[in-house]
């Protein structure tokens, strides 16, 4: 089909390109293997359909939050060779996410202890009593008032502080774990890649089929190179430079397409 659905019809789709099975796809089941992985590693990672942002929530239990404001103790340093042993600790302070999180953009404050919360917030005020003078209320000076309260909630209950690196999938949060309530929930805003194994049209995405295909080719080129110019009977003569050469092109031109269409553009940060 020219639409593949799953894993094995992506791979009959690129085959089919190259030209099998008129011709001999000389790539072994593995190679194959492990060029899909790279393929879709590379397109979750790149492309803008490859990844998508969600907002996963975790109910902190009583244990977890015992264990994250305990110490890791460690050491570093070699007596016997005279550098003197240095002990260090880190706290806990993180949640594992999910292995298909790859970024975190923000964490929800865990709290609401703000000057514009509960019954005698200034929104809730504002509203009941000035909004039945319709035309009376100056819209400008109320969000100019609501921009300033925001600033001054933000110095009082500061956003929350973290870090995350996609190869540990832990969540750091630097906080007072001691204002979290037990049974909490903490909801999480980050990048999650689109699984095919979930979702099958990332198969048929139009850039992944042909980009799987030149890396395919890449590899049956450099796995026939070492015969290049040996005759076989009838006279043909295996090329297999040409083939890797020809397919090293269609990659540089795929990744940078990838680059001009596909890819996010860095954001710029201001101030």
């Amino acid at each position: 089909m020219s639409q593949p659905s799953s894993r094995q019809g992506l791979i009959d789709y690129c085959l089919r390109k190259l030209g099998y099975p008129v011709l001999e796809i000389n790539v072994d089941d593995d190679q194959i293997d492990d060029l899909v992985d790279d393929a879709i590693q590379y397109f979750n990672e790149r492309h803008y359909d490859g990844a998508a942002r969600v907002y996963l929530k975790h109910k902190l239990l009583p244990d977890e939050k015992t264990t994250v404001r305990t110490n890791t103790t460690n050491s570093t340093g070699n007596s016997s060779v005279g550098i003197t042993t240095v002990t260090y600790q880190e706290t806990n302070n993180f949640i594992q996410l999910p292995d298909t999180v790859i970024g975190v953009n923000n964490v929800f404050k865990s709290d609401a202890n703000t000057i514009s919360s509960g019954l005698f917030n200034i929104k809730y005020q504002i509203f009941l009593n000035d909004l039945y003078y319709y035309g009376a209320l100056d819209l400008l000076n109320y969000a100019m008032v609501k921009t300033h309260l925001e600033d001054i909630s933000r110095l009082i209950t500061p956003d929350v502080q973290l870090r995350f690196n996609k190869k540990q999938h832990r969540l750091y949060l630097d906080i007072d774990w001691a204002m979290v309530n037990e049974n909490s929930y903490i909801i999480v805003d980050c990048i999650r890649i689109v699984d095919p194994s979930d979702f099958s049209a990332v198969y048929n995405d139009w850039w992944l089929k042909r980009y799987l295909t030149a890396i395919i080719k890449r590899q049956w080129g450099q796995n026939l190179i070492k015969f290049n110019g040996v005759q076989l009977p009838g006279g043909i003569t295996m090329n297999g430079e040409r083939i890797l050469n020809d397919a090293i092109r269609e990659i540089e031109e795929l990744e940078k397409e990838l680059k001009t269409e596909y890819e996010l553009p860095p954001m710029d940060m201001i101030g």
